[in-house]
């Protein structure tokens, strides 16, 4: 491989590095084209629900904050 190659993937490999890490934690919000609300930044895929199935979600906030306080030994958590 040449020096100039060597050195142009040496420098994209440091820039992918660098843009998976500014968007680490970061939650981005779009609406689908069917009209449903996706989340990325949750995971590998997006999470999508209907606006009515995020409202319900979002009125069990407490209990499933107190579920999961209450389930902590069984819960991983992922790295």
């Amino acid at each position: 491989m040449t020096d100039d190659l060597h050195a142009e993937l040496q420098r994209l490999r440091a820039e992918n590095d660098r843009l998976k890490q500014s968007g680490r934690g970061k939650l981005a919000m779009k609406v689908s084209e069917k009209g449903a609300l996706s989340v990325y930044g949750m995971g590998r895929f997006p999470v999508t629900l209907y606006k009515e199935q995020w409202l319900r979600l979002l009125a069990a906030a407490e209990d499933i904050k107190a579920f999961i306080e209450a389930n902590q030994a069984n819960l991983k958590t992922k790295e």
